[in-house]
């Protein structure tokens, strides 16, 4: 996969930069011979997290420029340049958030880091739509426990949006949004509330206040509270998510049912993961006010709507064993409950779970 560069026969002046960490690089991929790596380290790690999906990708875009007599042939030969370089973009980039909302923060970096690279070739070095790869970086290096690099690439995001005149609201809140995140690992939860604050107020100005984009906020704000163990606080922002989340679920469940295409996915494995470890947090807090106050209807209510909303979310995702554990789970909070509004909605749901799992039984048990 690897091959040792031969000095000799790089150009004057074009010494060879490592992927991951720009040093001087002693090793190129084998394969498609334009990118380079300073050990095997380095060269794993890219292969990993992006390499491995784009290889083929970077010749066309890396190797030499053919030389052509005609403009004509020059412009075409440019054009495709950069279409080549627009989807190298767009799939390092997807690949980067997918690792990040897996967790995989290390992972994600390489990724993220070529990504930037390719907005930087694209766009140049000052432009507006670096914004978003700068953002992403800094998210993996919260996750990974880099505050210092996630703070220079915060710094240059603010640096850009800065200077970038009538700046969409869809930037400005993934920026306070990012910028909350590293205040609350660095421990300056004032910091990291007034981030989150703006960022709920951009979001809602682009999507809506009662929409899961800007619940996204919100449940980062209950996690500081949460952390102050301002537990009111807290829960009661909880509750706000869930509710949000609850009606958008039931609005796919809605039309899952009306249009019955059972071909459409709502949910990525990576976006999957988020929500459900999101609605996973939501349900425990809610649980513990349950058990610590037994006669607390309002606790069993959120239990009961949340427990519900997973079951949605896994309806959605085709696993019915776990629309059948959580509905039953809803089902036993809601009958607990004084108003029990959402017994009827979590009793269908639970006999469509049922109807989806015999039929895949039979199936089974016929082949």
């Amino acid at each position: 996969m690897s091959a040792t560069i031969n000095p000799l026969a790089n150009p004057k002046g074009g010494k060879k930069l490592c992927e991951l960490c720009q040093k001087p690089a002693y090793l190129q991929c084998s394969k498609c011979r334009v990118a380079f790596y300073c050990d095997v380290a380095h060269q794993q790690a890219d292969w990993n997290s992006i390499h491995k999906r784009v290889c083929e990708l970077l010749i066309p875009i890396r190797a030499s420029t053919p030389f052509h007599s005609l403009q004509a042939d020059r412009d075409h030969h440019r054009v495709q340049a950069q279409k080549r370089l627009e989807q190298l973009l767009e799939l390092s980039h997807a690949e980067a958030k997918g690792r990040v909302l897996e967790g995989k923060y290390v992972e994600a970096l390489p990724a993220g880091q070529l990504s930037l690279r390719c907005a930087m070739d694209l766009y140049g070095p000052d432009a507006v739509e670096l914004v978003p790869a700068y953002l992403l970086l800094a998210e993996a290096n919260v996750g990974s426990g880099s505050l210092t690099k996630a703070e220079g690439y915060l710094s240059q995001a603010e640096w850009t949006v800065m200077k970038t005149p009538g700046c969409s609201r869809t930037i400005l809140h993934q920026l306070h949004r990012n910028l909350g995140r590293l205040y609350t690992a660095l421990g300056n939860y004032e910091s990291a509330l007034l981030h989150f604050a703006n960022d709920v107020y951009y979001a809602s100005e682009e999507f809506g206040l009662n929409t899961v984009e800007t619940a996204g906020g919100y449940y980062l704000m209950a996690e500081v509270f949460s952390k102050q163990e301002k537990l009111d606080i807290a829960n009661s922002l909880y509750s706000q998510v869930a509710s949000t989340w609850h009606a958008h679920l039931s609005k796919l469940v809605e039309c899952y049912n009306q249009t019955g295409n059972q071909g459409e996915q709502h949910f990525d494995e990576a976006h999957l993961a988020e929500v459900d470890h999101m609605l996973g947090v939501m349900l425990e807090a809610q649980q513990q006010g349950a058990n610590t106050h037994p006669a607390l209807s309002y606790s069993l209510g959120q239990c009961s709507l949340l427990c519900h909303s997973l079951a949605m979310l896994w309806f959605l995702c085709s696993n019915h064993d776990k629309v059948l554990d959580f509905g039953r789970k809803a089902m036993e909070f809601s009958l607990q409950c004084e108003h029990n509004s959402l017994a009827e909605s979590i009793q269908s749901l639970i006999q469509q779970a049922e109807k989806h799992f015999n039929t895949q039984q039979n199936h089974i048990i016929h082949h």
